[in-house]
């Protein structure tokens, strides 16, 4: 069974400008200073006003790491929401809704509808927002919450708004609270409370602080959904952290900024979407051949081209590996959750340092735009930091070789400017003192050394990151995964598990350097294979096959720009081990 013994889940629907973030945030504050972990996943458009916004918000006394199959409670802040998701409601939902403006349909049986008069309750307030307030009280009130933890909420909710907001919303609140338990039944079950107060972060949020924390001075963007996220944080907290923050006119002059920045010896990012990183990729070549380390953050969402704006996929995986043109070293990893994410990003800074070349860390919009909890003691603010050789002090003469052809392939690095040091940098073949090859003839025996040499740090990264392991018992069957799905698929084993198929999992997150004998050895012992992914061809699979040759027994892939319900995955082992297919792709059921 199930190890959970509170998992509640509350969805809010309404328009775009409706504020409909404003009760995810309201309840994230509730649920994380009860020590309750929480989840938000926001399915929302990328028009500016008139779209369908569907926040999706699971509290839990354990660790909650996707937004779940089932709710409990649905906020219609709409007409539009009513008529889309009543039907999806099960036994047992309640259906909170302003009876001054929204009419129920039909419905399944024991849904118990919560129809709440906002005029009424708000004294008349001509705020179309008071409403969101009121859910929110219905939904303190029905999990048996005291009105004391919302009013202090409230109170820091709408304080730079001013005194007359706050009474407003607080007045509004109580009157809700109090409408609410005298007219519906209570959640059957106490609400837990968690050890400890929690922290709220968003995954792009993570992937920033992370930066922070790697000693990152520079970073430079162009808003791209659903990477904004990142040059937001940068922004806001620039003047603080001593962090340089430009927002350049492109793609390409942003890439570009950051190599100048890195070249310089500052520590440099940038962030993107798959259509801005087609834009950098070329740039991120020549970084490849000056040697300069820089990370790359691709956010994916659904493409090609502009594609899917605000919803998700993995399917940038091949543009990764195929960044720019020719062979070149180059990292490339795909974190599996936020935390995750905040301690990849200073060790992928450690690694590009070390063995100066190019980092691209994958992310995508189901986990940059994530709001949960997290355990403010997990984070490690001071991460190691090490350079890698760098030279900062003067030479008496200048018999500097930039690109010295050494054993391990990494070349002494000094900083531009330091005397004794000068040499060309430019993104032609060099010799070792950084002269083009080609300004004297395309020479084949120093072309193919400093091929070989820059080539030949990969062998020594690849002992660096840690390899592949198998996740739980052993077990009959074998989910493969990388990137955001972890969580997710985990989830569906615990209920595979709860229907007597017991199954493990398998985890990849470094993808250059690739573990190519270790996923051998431990898919040699597998009985039977599936791998997971958010794309329509499987990008993954295709690039495990080609890197270890082995095969799977099945596929279950989405590709409907929604993330995966643990259900989803469930449904698919099931299907596949009953011979009924060998790819399941599920219907996403709801109209988000």
């Amino acid at each position: 069974m199930s190890s959970r013994k509170f998992d509640f889940v509350i969805a809010v629907g309404g328009a775009a400008g409706q504020g409909i973030a404003t009760p995810g945030n309201i309840l994230a504050k509730i649920f994380a200073r009860s020590g309750l972990y929480f989840f938000a996943h926001n399915a929302y458009q990328s028009i500016i006003r008139g779209g369908h916004s569907f926040l999706t918000v699971r509290a839990s006394d354990t660790e909650v790491r996707n937004h779940g199959d089932t709710f409990h409670v649905l906020i219609a802040l709409n007409q539009d929401t009513m008529d889309r998701h009543l039907k999806h409601m099960s036994t047992g939902t309640w259906v909170i809704y302003n009876s001054d403006t929204i009419k129920p349909g039909e419905a399944n049986d024991g849904i118990q509808f919560c129809p709440m008069p906002v005029k009424v309750l708000s004294n008349n307030d001509r705020n179309k927002l008071v409403q969101n307030t009121v859910a929110i009280a219905a939904v303190v009130n029905l999990l048996g919450m005291g009105f004391e933890t919302l009013e202090s909420v409230l109170n820091e909710y709408f304080k730079r708004k001013g005194e007359e907001v706050v009474n407003a919303n607080v007045n509004v609140a109580k009157a809700a609270y109090g409408y609410t338990g005298e007219n519906f039944k209570p959640y059957p079950a106490s609400v837990p409370t968690g050890s400890k107060p929690l922290a709220i972060w968003r995954g792009n949020d993570a992937i920033a602080m992370g930066a922070a924390a790697a000693g990152v001075k520079f970073y430079a963007a162009y808003p791209m959904s659903p990477a904004s996220g990142i040059l937001h944080w940068m922004a806001q907290h620039a003047r603080d952290l001593d962090i340089m923050v430009r927002q350049a006119e492109d793609e390409i002059s942003v890439i570009n900024m950051i190599i100048g920045a890195a070249h310089s010896g500052c520590r440099a990012m940038c962030a993107t979407s798959g259509g801005g990183f087609a834009l950098m990729t070329e740039a991120i070549g020549s970084a490849g051949m000056m040697e300069i380390p820089v990370v790359i953050v691709n956010t994916q969402r659904g493409g090609p081209s502009t594609g899917l704006p605000t919803k998700t996929e993995q399917g940038d995986l091949w543009q990764a590996l195929g960044a720019s043109q020719g062979d070149y070293p180059r990292i490339i990893v795909a974190p599996k959750n936020p935390l995750d994410a905040f301690d990849t990003i200073p060790q992928l800074f450690n690694l590009v340092d070390k063995y100066q070349c190019p980092g691209i860390l994958l992310s995508d919009e189901f986990s940059a735009d994530e709001t949960s909890t997290i355990d403010p003691d997990l984070i490690n603010l001071q991460p190691e930091i090490d350079r890698g050789e760098l030279i900062t002090e003067p030479a008496p003469s200048n018999s500097y070789m930039r690109y010295k052809i050494t054993k391990s392939g990494i070349s002494p690095r000094a900083l531009p400017g330091l005397k004794g040091y000068s040499h060309v940098v430019a993104t032609d073949e060099q010799d070792e003192d950084g002269v083009l090859i080609s300004d004297e003839f395309t020479n084949p025996g120093k072309r193919k050394l400093m091929m070989e040499k820059r080539m030949r740090k990969m062998a020594d990264v690849d002992k660096e990151v840690d390899r592949p392991r198998l996740e739980g018992p052993e077990s009959d069957i074998t989910l493969i995964g990388w990137g955001s799905t972890h969580g997710v698929i985990n989830e569906s084993i615990q209920q595979l598990n709860d229907q007597g198929i017991v199954a493990n999992h398998l985890h990849i997150k470094w993808i250059v350097p690739f573990h190519a004998t270790e996923v051998i050895g431990i898919l040699a012992g597998c009985k039977k294979t599936i791998i997971v992914e958010n794309n329509y061809s499987g990008l993954f699979y295709r690039y495990m096959r080609s890197e270890t040759g082995v095969d799977v027994d099945g596929h279950i892939r989405k590709y409907d720009g929604e993330p995966f319900m643990p259900h989803h995955i469930t449904d698919g082992v099931k299907a596949i081990l009953s011979g009924k297919t060998k790819k399941y792709v599920p219907e996403h059921e709801l109209l988000v």
